[in-house]
């Protein structure tokens, strides 16, 4: 029954099933993990006079009048009835509900729930649900509120779930007995009751913890049994493992210590047989470049070839022009390969890849695609990670046997958490900045100082700089007083005609942006006014400025991503962040971003000071669309489920050979199947 569609339940039609289906709710399966948003409790019934204005609350009050009718004009009827208990009378008002005409028989007692008013001196209530006191259906309880869509109403999902629940018997509790014993966890079969209809608050309560604890479990298990398989794929060792020493005698500059440290661990794991798969996280500016480059002069001096990933032309041009700056005294050849490429490009850059003597391939996700075979592929270098599905990076790494992987990524992420996102990865941070780099001055200002950060940026582009504007809207929001980037560009045009302007926005196509951008590392434009699609961006050394329009409307990680984009030449550069009000949490944001440039502390701070869900996307960054745990505030129940699985793997929890193959058919059935760490 669990797997049927659920117009197999009473009330739910064609029609009625269309709207679940828009939710992604499809059988009755689907409805017992379709988890409420938010309770009504509705299980404190209160007197009339204890009830304040603006409250929703249940009353329980007995008819005194009849509803009456009074039709104001055409298609519209106000209903209105007095009811009273002990302690007084209140109106109850209905708009234009024909229903309750010969709803309510007078002398019965009923229970309301609705919102407190007032008319004058009177209490009323306005459109409440009411049921016949006893009935126990709508009131006396708490409530579940669900997120829906289109017409489906409250009590349509209810009943749905209601009807579901009768069938949950029929699920197996995937979670061990041990564990569940060990960390406190209640069945299944009691925690999805609880979640939807819960007796008290303490039962739901209870409920919550084992649903997310179970789904965090099952992920942090996909993510151990995911390391394991890779720790097992046999992979070559490279013989000469020194080689990778050689490398910094043809850099123009000396690795820093933790350049140093990171070379090592990544030469540690290029000399055994087990395949490489490490994550290397620093912040912009830091030397990432330089350490991935030493893996491919290690892998391509063992006699491999080595794929360089990048999630946009622009970057992969970059890549390919770095790479070729660091290896122009060796004999490597290097090949770009992006999608924009005219096919004889294509082409020939595939037939030296087949051919093998392409050493080094540089490129967007056309390097993977079909067509694309290659002679000997050893290491596989993923930039921006986050910018890329799993199951991109895994093509790739198909096109070779067992390559090492090595994944980059410029996003500063809290320890803590990249251990959850990147829990089959072996982790490498680059924390420490080299010598002589110059930290970026900032400041944040009021609109009042709007005219001073402009006559600033004149005075940086009239010195030959560029400059970059950020705006967080393309197009005008009536709701929301932005600056927005196509006006502003429009606007500054005029203002100064002699300076050359480029505007970048996401609605524009790819080959466009494309050019912009290319016209802007040409210096063909002295200011690019841009959305945010410049996060990720390229090296203009002669950018020395950024201004931020509304920079309270970003977070802080990615007001640091933004500012990032400057600061890659010798001058001191300059990022001005413009701000409607500056109170509260804006202000603490603006403080922390103008006394340090260090990205993992400004992760740390993003975190704390705005919540769950704004770090960054939840898909983008390769996390499980989870429907109940959020890893950002069940931060100790995330702690629990990573030692509970832990503790799965290596046997310090022994579970019997059945509760196993339950764990794996689970693990396989909604983490491999579908891709999420395929």
């Amino acid at each position: 029954m669990l797997n049927d569609d659920i117009q197999s339940l009473s009330g739910i039609g064609k029609r009625r099933a269309e709207l679940f289906y828009k939710m992604d709710i499809r059988t009755v399966k689907d409805l017992l993990y379709f988890f409420p948003r938010a309770y009504e409790d509705r299980s404190v019934i209160k007197e009339i006079d204890e009830c304040a204005a603006g409250e929703t609350v249940c009353v329980k009050a007995t008819v005194f009048s009849a509803v009456k009718e009074a039709r104001i004009r055409k298609n519209f009827t106000i209903s209105t009835m007095t009811v009273f208990d002990d302690s007084g009378d209140m109106k109850i008002k209905w708009y234009n509900n024909r229903y309750v005409k010969n709803a309510f028989r007078q002398g019965g007692t009923y229970i309301f729930y609705g919102k407190i008013t007032y008319s004058g001196l009177k209490k009323e209530m306005e459109n409440p649900l009411y049921e016949l006191e006893g009935s126990g259906k709508y009131t006396g309880r708490i409530v579940p509120v669900y997120p829906l869509t289109g017409n489906l109403t409250q009590k349509m999902a209810q009943s749905a779930v209601k009807q579901a629940l009768e069938f949950s018997q029929e699920l197996c509790d995937y979670l061990p007995q041990a564990v569940r014993n060990k960390y406190k966890i209640a069945e299944l079969g009691y925690a999805l009751k609880n979640i939807h209809f819960p007796e008290d608050s303490e039962s739901c309560d209870i409920a919550r913890k084992r649903l997310i604890f179970e789904e965090l479990f099952l992920f942090e298990l996909a993510l151990f049994m995911r390391k394991a398989d890779n720790e097992r794929a046999d992979g070559t060792a490279f013989e000469d493992a020194d080689c990778i020493n050689e490398f910094e005698k043809f850099l123009p500059f000396a690795f820093t210590k933790a350049q140093k440290r990171v070379v090592e661990e990544i030469a540690r794991d290029l000399s055994v047989s087990k395949t490489m798969n490490r994550l290397l996280q620093g912040d912009v500016g830091s030397g990432k470049t330089a350490v991935a480059a030493a893996a491919v002069y290690m892998t391509v001096k063992n006699g491999f070839q080595a794929a360089v990933m990048a999630p946009t032309e622009i970057l992969a041009r970059q890549h390919a022009e770095s790479f070729t700056r660091l290896f122009e005294k060796t004999d490597f050849t290097a090949v770009t390969l992006t999608g924009g490429m005219k096919t004889a490009e294509k082409r020939q850059a595939c037939d030296m890849i087949r051919s093998g003597e392409a050493d080094i391939i540089i490129g967007t996700h056309a390097i993977f695609s079909d067509g694309v075979d290659y002679k000997k592929l050893g290491l596989v270098i993923v930039d921006e990670q986050h910018r890329f599905g799993v199951k991109q990076r895994n093509m790739l790494i198909e096109k070779g046997i067992n390559p090492n992987v090595l994944v980059m990524s410029a996003t500063p992420i809290p320890r803590t958490l990249a251990l959850v996102i990147y829990g089959d990865l072996d982790i490498s941070l680059i924390d420490e900045m080299p010598p002589g780099h110059k930290s970026i001055k900032t400041y944040a200002v009021q609109k009042n100082m709007r005219r001073r950060a402009y006559g600033f940026l004149e005075k940086n582009v009239r010195a030959g700089r560029q400059a970059y504007i950020v705006c967080p809207l393309v197009e005008e929001t009536e709701a929301l007083d932005l600056k927005n980037a196509s006006e502003l560009y429009e606007g500054l045009v005029k203002a100064y005609p002699d300076i050359k302007f480029g505007l970048l926005h996401g609605k524009m196509k790819a080959g466009e942006k494309d050019d912009v951008m290319q016209a802007f590392v040409r210096n063909e434009i002295s200011v690019l006014v841009s959305t945010t699609v410049i996060e990720v961006g390229v090296n203009v050394p002669n950018s020395t400025l950024m201004l931020v329009e509304n920079a309270e409307r970003f977070g802080l990680n990615q007001l640091h991503q933004l500012r990032g984009r400057v600061g890659r030449g010798r001058e001191q550069s300059f990022c001005v962040f413009i701000v409607g009000q500056m109170g509260g949490t804006v202000k603490k944001r603006m403080e922390t971003l103008c006394s340090s440039n260090d990205g993992f502390y400004i992760a740390e701070r993003d975190l704390e000071l705005r919540g769950p869900g704004d770090f960054f996307g939840t898909r983008q960054h390769g996390l499980p669309m989870l429907k109940i745990a959020n890893i950002f505030t069940d931060t100790q129940l995330l702690k629990e489920a990573q030692k509970a699985a832990q503790e799965i793997c290596s046997a310090d929890i022994v579970i019997d050979e059945e509760e196993k193959e339950r764990l794996n058919e689970k693990v396989e059935q909604d983490f491999y199947s579908q891709s999420i760490l395929n």
